[in-house]
This record gives C-alpha cells, structure tokens and sequence, in this order.
C-alpha cells in the first residue's frame, strides 16, 4: 500500500476557447468517465469558472507517480487531449504536486510552493493537536489492545482527520500567510 507522501495531485489549467464551453463540459464529462476507469486514479475534480470567465482547472489524484506516467503514456490520453486541447486556448498548464503541496496549492491560480520551514509550521500546527486529542480521546479505549492493531488504529484515525479536516482548515486559516502574494493576484485570472 502506497503511503500518503507517495500519492500524487495534478492540477491542470485551460482556458477554454470562447463559445466552446458547452462542448468542453460534455467531452471532459467524457473524459472523467474514462479517467476514473483507470488503475490507479484515484479522484478527480472540476473546478468551473466564475461568470464571464473561461478558465477550468481539473484536480486528479494519483495513487503514486507510477500510476500517474501509466496513465498519460495510454493511447486514449493523447487522443484525449487532442480533443481537449482543440478547444482549448494555449497550452493546458500542469503541475503535478506531491505529499503536503497539494494541501496548500491555490486551483485556478499560478502554483507556487510556500517556503519549506511554512510548511513544517502549518503541518506542525495540525499535527500536534490533533495527536493532543487523539491521545487523549482514542488512546485510552485502545490500551488493551495489542501494540500493532492499537497502532494502526491511532495511526489511521490521525491520517484521516489530517487528510480531510485538520489540515484544509489549517491551510485555509494560513493561506495569507503561506501565500502572501496572492494578495496581489491577476485579475485576469491565471496566466495563459
């Protein structure tokens, strides 16, 4: 089983070209179907554009890099994203992000990664009360299991709720201070 830092995050950026919206939704519709059919991809979300604007940015997770070069190097993903890219403005930009990145990365805007000792504070902030808790609450009805099952457990519960609560909370409370430049952010939206 792959752990949590090996899973890839790909975010992909387009600006569709104008008047070709309605036919963009039904072939990434399409597209979907088939990605998620994949070995290896494990979600993919699709973040639409505001009114009047024509950038879509689709977040897809991987199981690992492995599962994600399997994936672009079929024959259907070429052909898949020559018809994407036919209604498409420019070149799709990708950026493929690894363990704590895809937490703290902005979709729909340039990607930048925080500097590494902000990371390690957001994910220390996360990280030491979340074990505070889980030690106080799930530790004690795990005690007379043995050390291997109650380890798993307590690590398992800890990798969720960083996963899908703590740290997105955190990353959100933080987001001014781990991306002070986005304060100044392109009206335009993201760069072609």
């Amino acid at each position: 089983m792959p752990l949590e830092n090996d899973r890839l995050t790909v975010v992909v950026a387009r600006r569709i070209r104008a008047g070709k919206e309605d036919e963009y939704e039904r072939t990434m519709r399409d597209f979907v179907s088939w990605s998620l059919s994949q070995p290896g991809h494990e979600g993919l979300h699709v973040l639409r554009p505001g009114p009047g604007e024509r950038d879509y940015t689709v977040v897809a997770r991987f199981r690992d890099e492995a599962s994600r070069r399997a994936f672009t190097a079929a024959p259907e993903y070429a052909r898949w994203m020559q018809r994407l890219g036919e209604l498409t403005e420019g070149d799709a930009r990708i950026q493929e992000l690894t363990g704590l990145e895809g937490f703290v990365s902005l979709p729909g805007r340039a990607l930048r990664r925080p500097p590494a000792w902000k990371l390690a504070v957001a994910t220390f902030l996360g990280v030491f009360p979340t074990a505070l808790v889980l030690g106080r609450v799930l530790a004690p009805h795990l005690e007379l299991l043995p050390l291997l099952v109650s380890s798993v457990l307590f690590n398992a519960a800890m990798v969720a709720l960083l996963t899908w609560v703590v740290m997105p909370l955190v990353t959100r409370v933080l987001n001014g201070w781990l991306f002070p430049q986005v304060r100044a952010a392109n009206p335009e939206g993201p760069e072609s």
